[in-house]
């Protein structure tokens, strides 16, 4: 029942949501075309056309506005999600959203069909962007404030109790107390058998033991019961679960089952059987398809852009070199699948049966090969090198799937086979062109610390993440830093 309430709240907040980015759109064409030229901000600008003539893009905004917020995160519970965080997002998917709007307005000629020869004001565009990120955050302050307002009256609280007063217990024992927006109230902790109890300095009182449950329940409402037992130990207590359900009483259960692993956790259910499901790498379906929308569009867009480089360093490399201009190497993808990875021929045809060779120029430690004055490169090919074009090609490994426009860089299977445990995660995400360790140094740093940012990258991805690590990409390749 609790869950669907929640899902039932969410879904009225998004559908309110979109009733806020239809009305910013629509005052974005009042301010730009009403209240910038009467009060002279900015530069003067073309009159826009009607707003009925806007309208038929609608939908279309609606629709990226839609699937980006939904797939932001952001209607969890607000209890739990303090208001900072909530207001970052919210000006992220505004910005992501401005952008993917504008790309497809202009991708697919949107202006040209509607306005014949005129364009979309970009300055519309950006209004739109910065009013239906203020509309939604003004709403999401609204929610909170009055939430607090119906708390403080005694409304809408939930009353918790604890069973376990171990290190789980007292974790979640101070995440209640310290975040009381999430409104529930604390009660206390009951300890358990075997389990070493927490000062009661800590935020739970201990109110005695797990058989003095009826007495407390005779005291005073509970709402919930939270279960921070040690996995070992829940077995013991179904029947006490069982009374508990009988009274009507909320109860959760404090997972902890691999505290030493960094894991999302999320729960399934197989025909009634819940499974809980432990990932190392982001794994919501909306945010993957919006990654993988994006990889679709732009590495779409930069191969139309970029042919005419591609076409010219192809002739400079059969003419200064001969032989072939793709160089193709199987290469690790995602959890270890195995793929072809294209790129640029930057070194001369026979490059890998000398490997031997030049073995002792190896600058990088662990099982990575780099050398910085490998003789098997070309002259061209150290140009290529220096500026990445000889990574144009992978832009179509980014459109077959096989590869992210951000990501890990794909590794070749006979490092992988080398790896230490830890460093095999970093295969739980699509590879990709560029990465935190593309513009963060490159080849000037060592391995572990290239492991680190891979995973850092994995366990902190976001669209966001993306989309800044792509910007940063394109000044570190213009000035060549780190390249080998």
């Amino acid at each position: 029942m609790l869950k669907q309430q929640a899902r039932l709240v969410a879904t009225f907040v998004f559908l309110a949501d979109l009733c806020l980015v239809g009305a910013a759109f629509v005052a974005a064409h009042f301010a730009r075309s009403e209240l910038v030229p009467r009060f002279g901000l900015g530069s003067p600008a073309p009159a826009l056309h009607p707003l009925v003539d806007y309208l038929p893009l609608l939908p279309l905004a609606l629709g990226i506005w839609g699937v980006l917020l939904w797939s932001s995160g952001t209607y969890r519970s607000h209890r739990r999600v303090p208001l900072v965080r909530e207001a970052s997002e919210i000006a992220r998917v505004s910005i992501l959203a401005a952008g993917a709007f504008a790309l497809a307005v202009w991708a697919f000629r949107l202006d040209e069909r509607l306005f014949f020869a005129d364009r979309i004001s970009r300055s519309w565009i950006a209004l739109y962007a910065v009013l239906s990120g203020l509309f939604l955050v003004t709403e999401k302050l609204t929610l909170r404030v009055v939430a607090r307002l119906i708390r403080q009256k005694g409304l809408n609280y939930r009353t918790v109790i604890l069973v376990g007063t171990g290190p789980t217990a007292g974790v979640v024992a101070d995440s209640i107390v310290e975040r009381r927006w999430w409104g529930y109230r604390l009660v206390g902790a009951l300890s358990v058998p075997g389990e070493r109890a927490f000062p009661d300095s800590r935020a739970a009182p201990v109110l005695g033991t797990i058989g003095d449950l009826d007495r407390i329940f005779a005291e005073q409402i509970v709402d919930d019961v939270i279960f921070a037992v040690p996995s070992r130990d829940i077995v013991c207590f179904e029947e006490l679960v069982l009374g508990l359900q009988d009274r009507g009483v909320l109860v959760r259960y404090a997972l902890d089952l691999l505290p030493h692993a960094h894991v999302h956790v999320t729960l399934e259910e197989i025909d009634g059987v819940p499974l809980v499901a432990l990932a190392t790498s982001p794994s919501g379906p909306f945010q993957m398809a919006v990654k993988r929308a994006m990889d679709l569009a732009l590495s779409a867009l930069l191969l139309v852009v970029a042919m005419p480089v591609i076409f010219g360093v192809a002739v400079a490399i059969k003419l200064t070199e001969g032989g072939a201009v793709l160089f193709r190497q199987r290469r690790c993808g995602m959890n270890g699948r195995t793929f072809t990875l294209y790129k640029f021929r930057t070194m001369v045809e026979n490059a890998e049966a000398r490997r031997l060779e030049v073995a002792h120029l190896n600058r990088m430690g662990g099982p990575v090969f780099k050398a910085p004055n490998d003789p098997r490169v070309t002259r061209l090919g150290r140009f290529l090198r220096r500026f990445s074009l000889d990574e144009l090609p992978q832009l179509w490994n980014v459109l077959r799937g096989d590869m992210s426009l951000v990501g890990p860089r794909p590794p070749i299977p006979e490092e992988v086979a080398r790896y230490q445990r830890w460093q095999r995660r970093r295969l739980a995400m699509k590879p990709g062109i560029t990465c935190l360790w593309q513009v963060s140094g490159r080849n000037e740093l060592d391995f572990d610390r290239w492991m680190a940012l891979d995973l850092h990258y994995i366990d902190n991805w976001s669209p966001w993440l993306d989309l800044k690590i792509l910007a940063r990409t394109l000044p570190v390749v213009l000035s060549g830093r780190g390249a080998s």
